[in-house]
């Protein structure tokens, strides 16, 4: 399939969505979009694009469809079923699905698509809205690996790097294992930071120094240079991280794959998201904050650990 030339539905404009399907359109491909908030289609087409009442007519329209949803549930709704995208497809055409979902439910699109004559690709994300907008994203692979060659120019209008990892599964796979090091690292930083604030550093320059330092990822260098400024509004909230921790430990107990670093970063998580589940996920820095106790000399209980260590 020639893609420059396609027809490229896209389902789901949230913070992710919008930004690609500008690309997409900046780049120059036909796009046809479809979002339950109209306000959110009425903005994209404002930029270019067709609109579709339903997820059907999109797929019956489109050549190359992509999705970028919040979960599973939202995903299943929209693919599976008499009246889903699948069975609404043409035979020969590539699905694009980038949300951040289970394996087993990229398996399960697949083996759908296949009995339809249609590809299904899992091609999941890497990177928040600004690399979004920038086109600097990574994209994580599954599924064939001609039908992901095709969609090279696409992928090409979206991300700096693109990669495939294997077979159906596969890029939802590598999700997890980047996410479970995006939650982990974050919950390290935090702690890291009440510590600072408990040992007298003064807050401004102990965020903007550690941002500086080799320990620290860009990404994450992003994440401190915003929370210097008690910015916490979210590129990536909370309660998504919330979701994407619980597929992660699903899929480990299921493997009895051991991860008790990030079994304790989930709790924190939690805490956090249910308290406010629309910041980022930097604002653990916040519930570390709330945890560490009002005086460092409050807490004996640490004084016997600590006397061990000498």
């Amino acid at each position: 399939m020639n893609t420059r030339k396609s027809v490229i539905g896209f389902i789901g404009l949230g913070a992710m969505g919008s930004r690609m399907a500008q690309r997409l359109i900046a780049a120059g491909f036909k796009v046809v979009v479809f979002d339950r908030a109209r306000e959110k289609m009425e903005a994209i087409a404002a930029q270019g694009a067709a609109k579709a009442p339903s997820p059907r007519m999109l797929a019956t329209e489109s050549d190359v469809i992509i999705s970028c949803l919040s979960n599973d549930e939202a995903v299943r709704e929209i693919y599976e079923g008499d009246h889903g995208v699948i069975s609404s497809g043409t035979p020969g055409s590539i699905v694009i699905e980038m949300s951040t979902v289970s394996p087993e439910t990229s398996r399960e699109l697949w083996r759908g698509g296949k009995a339809r004559g249609v590809e299904v690709l899992d091609v999941a994300i890497s990177g928040g809205p600004p690399f979004a907008e920038n086109g600097t994203l990574t994209l994580l692979g599954g599924g064939s690996q001609s039908a992901f060659n095709d969609c090279a120019p696409i992928f090409g209008a979206l991300a700096k790097q693109h990669f495939f990892l294997g077979p159906s599964g596969s890029g939802t796979a590598m999700k997890l294992v980047v996410n479970a090091v995006l939650g982990v690292s974050m919950q390290a930083i935090a702690e890291a930071i009440a510590l600072g604030e408990k040992l007298g550093l003064e807050r401004e320059h102990l965020l903007n120094v550690l941002a500086q330092t080799v320990v620290i990822a860009p990404a994450q260098q992003n994440k401190l240079l915003r929370a210097a400024a008690e910015d916490y509004s979210p590129q990536f909230p909370v309660a998504l991280m919330s979701k994407d921790f619980r597929l992660i430990l699903e899929r480990a107990a299921a493997l009895r794959v051991p991860m008790p670093a990030t079994a304790a970063a989930f709790q924190i998580n939690l805490a956090q998201a249910a308290k406010q589940p629309d910041q980022d996920y930097s604002s653990v820095i916040l519930q570390m904050r709330e945890m560490a106790t009002p005086d460092a000399e409050a807490n004996p209980a640490e004084r016997p650990a600590m006397d061990s260590i000498h």
